[in-house]
């Protein structure tokens, strides 16, 4: 009967405890919260309330709940934010986790990430804006609190895209932006922000993976240029070498195989060309050949 009260309780239940009983999440947690995250008003207890039930759904897990369960509350909530500005900076980011993973689950909510709500703009938007509030000459322990929950802030988006590109397969005329906004992080955390850095990398190997995402995009938003620098530094760690290994192995894979259809095939070829232009212009030929021949693949030029 007591509806805060409830609210309260869920929010506890979900973001302490480990293992939660299908039921009882969809039909009462994730209810009761989407209700608490839909309230407009813009009082600041207001928004904190709807900061904690967006924190506790996006800590709700991979469980399966049925699109008619959250999609109308969920979208409704992400426009009204576009439109009104009303979430906070951290509300806004774990809505936005909260759709994407039930992405697992339904792959069909692809087109209302990608066309309707635009993942790809508005997260490039929030790492833009983010980017600007932290003094990135500082390591985390020497930042004001301001700056190190912008820096936590950035962090759950690179985790939220690393996401997007495991799951999401749909193509997407924002990814360049999206791209050159993760190559931006990664070069501003390389050197004192370990865990912003190594999602960085992650997240371009996982768009180099994805099918949707064309070598031209990672080409012309400047990952293929990062991920060289990394090869090149001295200080490189196992994990990352790995990652940028495996980023090279799946270009190379993607540049040889031929389309079926010719037109895509021509693009791939021209795509082909302007990568060995780059690397020939960069002095990388023989850095990215030696690499991906090591893995026992042969980038062969066109």
């Amino acid at each position: 009967m007591d509806e805060k009260l409830l609210a309260d309780l869920c929010e506890c239940y979900l973001l302490l405890t480990c293992w939660h009983p299908y039921g009882f999440i969809s039909t009462i947690c994730i209810l009761c919260l989407l209700k608490v995250a839909s309230n407009k008003e813009e009082s600041d207890e207001v928004k904190h309330e709807v900061e904690m039930a967006l924190l506790a759904l996006s800590n709700s897990g991979y469980y399966e709940v049925p699109k008619e369960l959250h999609l109308n509350e969920i979208k409704e909530i992400i426009l009204h934010h576009q439109e009104h500005q009303n979430l906070t900076r951290l509300a806004y980011q774990r809505a936005w986790e909260f759709m994407i993973i039930r992405l697992y689950w339904d792959n069909s909510l692809k087109e209302v990430i990608v066309n309707e709500l635009h993942f790809g703009r508005e997260s490039t938007k929030e790492l833009e804006e983010l980017m600007k509030c932290v003094d990135w000459n500082k390591n985390f322990k020497e930042m004001s609190k301001e700056e190190a929950n912008e820096v936590l802030l950035i962090t759950g988006w690179m985790k939220t895209i690393k996401l997007y590109f495991d799951l999401c397969g749909l193509r997407n005329e924002e990814f360049v932006g999206l791209i050159g906004s993760i190559v931006q992080v990664l070069r501003a955390s390389r050197c004192n922000n370990g865990e912003i850095y190594v999602e960085c990398i992650h997240s371009i190997s996982k768009a180099a993976i994805n099918r949707a995402v064309k070598v031209d995009d990672l080409l012309k938003g400047g990952a293929i240029n990062a991920i060289l620098e990394e090869i090149h530094r001295s200080t490189l760690d196992d994990e990352i070498a790995i990652e940028c290994l495996r980023f090279f192995i799946d270009i190379s894979r993607r540049l040889k195989d031929k389309e079926k259809d010719e037109k895509e095939d021509a693009k791939r070829k021209k795509t082909k060309r302007k990568v060995f232009e780059w690397m020939e212009e960069e002095g990388y030929e023989d850095c990215v050949e030696n690499t991906v021949r090591f893995a026992t693949l042969d980038f062969v030029k066109v």
